[in-house]
Parts: C-alpha cells; structure tokens; sequence
C-alpha cells in the first residue's frame, strides 16, 4: 500500500510469526485490535506516514492494557511525542506488533530492545560492569535499563526527582546482603553513605524539598550511570588510581590526600582499616566515660551542697 508520504506499508501478516506470538496462543483475533476493520473495502487511512499509523493503532493497546497504557501518559516517551518528537516510542515499539512475547525472556532482551532507539547508550551498558554480566554472561542479578529507569511509567535521567532519589535504586540490588555477598560485596553502601556529610545532605533534600535538585553528589555522580566499571577495573572512576580525579570534579583544589580518608562503603574492622576502628572504639569508650564521670560528679556535688545547706539549716535553729 502507497502512503501519502511516498512510503510503501506492508500489509503482509506471517501467519506462524503471528499464531506463535502472546496474541496468537491466546486465540485473539486480528478484529479484536482492528476494530476499525469492519468491511470491505475497508475505510481510507487517516495516516501519511508508517510512523502516523504504528502511533493511531497504538491506542488499541489501551483496551486490555488500560492500567499499563495509563502508566504511559506522561512517562518521558510521551512528553517526547507531545514535545514534537515523533519518533518516540509507544507500545509496539518495545513489544512488536504481531509478534508480540515475554519482554524479559531472555532477561537480555531489555537493553537489547532499548537498543533499538538508545544505540550509544546500550554500547556503554555492553562493556560495563552491568552488562558485561548480563549480556556476556547471562547472569539474571544485575539491574537492566527498566530496573532504573521503569517500563511504563518510565523515568528520564534529567529530571531531579529522578536524580535525587537514585541512590534508593541502587539500594534495591547493593543493600540486598545475600546478593552482595555473592560478589564479595558490601551491603552497608547505603549506611555508609547516609553516614557521611553528602549522603546526609541528600537524605534531607528527599525529605524536606523532594522536587529541589541537589548539588550534592548521588552514586551515579562518582560510579558511572551506562559506564559502572567494577571497582578493580583500570577504567572504572573510584579505583584508587582515579579516584582524585573523580573528586576533583565537585573540589578542584583536593589533592592527593583528599579522597585517601574515603573508606570505600565498608565500616572500620580490626582487619579493614584498623587505625580507624581503634580510634573510633576510642572515643566510644572514653566519651561516655568522662561524660558519666562528669554527671556523676556534678550529682555527687550538688547532693554535697544540699546536705550542707540542710546541716546549716539545723545549726541556725538550735
């Protein structure tokens, strides 16, 4: 079939890509999502291009999906189409049309999907940490593009609620303690974290102004986003040898002493980093001992000078 735009649009349906889809072994019929397909000849297309036409058959999507395709009336796809964007994708841009199937078996059809319009991006996820274990290696535990950024009510980048709260994505997988201590990994990032003067700034930002962007830096300000490198790998911006660097980005003027006090999400044991374990069981040893030396003292003395005031008391009365 010609189109006004000169395209030519293939009317051909396969039927066994068809029969083998989630559709087809459901015994939909071609009527139920052509609802306008009700004679013969059948009316004129409204559409000039094959992209007007895959976004006005979109819509039948809505009536089994209703709940998912109100999910997708104001993700960033769609603030994409009403910003003009054409291209943007709707339902059967991640699903297909007639060939519709599970979108997550294998799980590394996700970003191999997202490719599709994300090119550049799925060529960092590919050779990140992330990727590297999904994609080359099948591992089902590391996040895809929907485990951050959401499917139907999906989320951009550049938004500051969306920045602000990543940290709470990251924690999904790295405060799961069974999950990391298959990787040999620390399950106190988040603790850790909040412990420290940017992690505590952002809690407050979440709590207090969730719609203000902070200025202070979130895992994927020092980690990497598409790029996460695992922490010995030479590329990856907190390995030791890059770490400065990483730093100088919010405090130009550090030097290499600067990020040497960074403990790496890990809290202080007698076998990590035992200067700072000591130091601290220090100072919780001895400040609540001279603070309760202290109270002790002033109780004892106050006590000392009631008793003393009673005995004058009784002398002036004899």
């Amino acid at each position: 079939m010609d189109l006004p735009s000169g395209e030519v649009l293939f009317v051909t349906v396969d039927s066994v890509t068809y029969t083998t889809s989630s559709h087809g072994r459901a015994g939909y019929a071609c009527v139920q999502c052509h609802t306008e397909i009700t004679e013969y000849p059948h009316p004129p297309l409204t559409a000039t291009t094959r992209r007007d036409l895959i976004v006005q058959l979109n819509a039948s999507c809505e009536r089994c999906h209703a709940d998912k395709f109100e999910e997708t009336a104001d993700n960033v796809h769609q603030d994409a189409r009403d910003a003009g964007n054409p291209e943007a994708a709707v339902c059967t841009d991640c699903h297909g049309a007639h060939n519709t199937g599970s979108p997550t078996v294998p799980r590394s059809r996700i970003p191999q999907t997202c490719e599709r319009c994300h090119s550049q991006i799925y060529s960092l996820y590919e050779h990140s940490v992330h990727g590297e274990a999904l994609i080359g290696e099948g591992n089902p535990d590391v996040p895809t593009c929907v485990d951050c950024h959401g499917s139907h009510a999906l989320e951009g980048p550049s938004g500051g609620p969306f920045r602000l709260f990543s940290p709470q994505i990251c924690l999904d997988c790295h405060a799961d303690e069974e999950m990391m201590s298959r990787y040999g990994l620390s399950a106190e990032v988040g603790e850790t974290y909040l412990s420290d003067f940017h992690g505590t700034t952002v809690h407050l930002f979440e709590q207090l102004t969730p719609d203000q962007e902070t200025n202070k830096p979130v895992c994927i300000d020092c980690h990497g986003t598409h790029d996460i490198r695992a922490t010995d790998d030479p590329e990856s911006r907190v390995i030791k040898e890059n770490l400065l660097t990483t730093c100088q980005r919010c405090h130009p003027d550090a030097t290499t002493n600067f990020p040497a006090s960074w403990l790496s999400h890990y809290k202080p044991t007698p076998e990590r980093f035992p200067l700072v374990y000591f130091v601290n069981l220090f100072y919780i040893v001895f400040i609540p001992g001279v603070l309760g030396v202290m109270t002790i003292y002033v109780i004892s003395d106050i006590y000392r000078r009631y008793k003393d005031r009673r005995a004058e008391g009784g002398d002036q009365h004899d």
